[in-house]
């Protein structure tokens, strides 16, 4: 198994190169999705990458669509990369762990993120409002404190080097349609409930998280990333002290070495200190390994 920042497959065309995954034209139903090991923060592509990171999120995903298909059906097809098209036998040794290949969805224009605490930029809309997209909440809450029951805060998606913008359910709904509106917030609610169940029982607490969806063949699937340390906020639940940021098993830890750096947040970003790659790489390991509870080895 490789670690891979980029992939040059020239079996099929490539669609897109985004921050972390490089998509393959397949034929007129289906995709080849690839998750590298680039690393990105704040919309920003990191010059390094961290090792091994796009098997782990690959893996975490496959785990989670897999024990969240009785609530929503997703765009997977195979996740097998000997059971690949011949056409991709030369690289093989790439796509091994790191690739799917899946039914082409439209994708809806918004991310369904969902919040079951205070933190990050919610925590910074509190405080300034004393609402989350549109959700007023008690006052006096502390950094950090749980949401009950959690909140479902939709933004709109940014195109590749912009920020996406938290919108509230009525403007999802006047994007979307409310019937649509309605659904995917019923469904991400149920999906972060399952998904915090889990991981409760292994000491994780999900803080919030996003999902994606899209229609294939007119049905609501689940597709992209699913609860990965990319899409979603794992705190160590033994650690959990309200009223402070928490340590955490995603790229917060990642997020915090970049902000005590002289960088405004654009392109380039400052070098990667090898205790950092590494640092960063053993924490996506680890909430990989509590998770799922197998040990991750390439």
């Amino acid at each position: 198994m490789k670690s891979i920042t980029q992939t040059n497959i020239t079996a099929y065309p490539l669609l897109s190169r985004g921050k972390v995954r490089d998509i393959y034209d397949v034929d007129e139903k289906t995709l080849l999705i690839v998750t590298t090991d680039r690393m990105s923060a704040f919309d920003v592509i990191m010059k390094e990458a961290i090792p091994y990171k796009g098997v782990i999120l690959n893996t975490i995903t496959l785990f989670w669509m897999n024990k969240f298909k009785d609530i929503i059906p997703n765009h997977l097809i195979e996740s097998d990369v000997d059971r690949f098209p011949k056409e991709l036998a030369p690289w093989r040794d790439e796509l091994e762990g790191r690739a799917v290949l899946v039914r082409k969805a439209k994708p809806l224009p918004v991310e369904c993120i969902v919040r079951g605490y205070i933190t990050g930029s919610g925590w910074k809309d509190y405080q300034a409002t004393g609402t989350v997209c549109g959700h007023a909440l008690p006052t006096g809450l502390r950094e950090s404190d749980r949401l009950d029951p959690a909140i479902f805060t939709p933004s709109t998606k940014a195109e590749l080097g912009t920020h996406d913008e938290n919108i509230s359910r009525e403007r999802a709904a006047e994007i979307l349609g409310a019937g649509i509106a309605e659904t995917i917030e019923k469904t991400s609610l149920a999906l972060y409930s399952a998904g915090r169940d889990h991981a409760a029982l292994r000491g994780i607490i999900v803080a919030d998280t996003k999902f994606e969806f899209g229609i294939v063949d007119g049905e609501l699937r689940l597709i992209d990333e699913v609860l990965t340390p990319d899409s979603s906020r794992f705190w160590p639940a033994a650690q959990y002290r309200p009223g402070q940021s928490q340590p955490s098993f995603d790229k917060q830890y990642l997020r915090d070495w970049l902000k005590a750096q002289p960088w405004n947040m654009q392109p380039p970003p400052p070098t990667l200190t090898a205790d950092v790659i590494e640092t960063t790489a053993g924490k996506y390991r680890e909430i990989y390994q509590v998770l799922t509870g197998e040990r991750f080895s390439a």
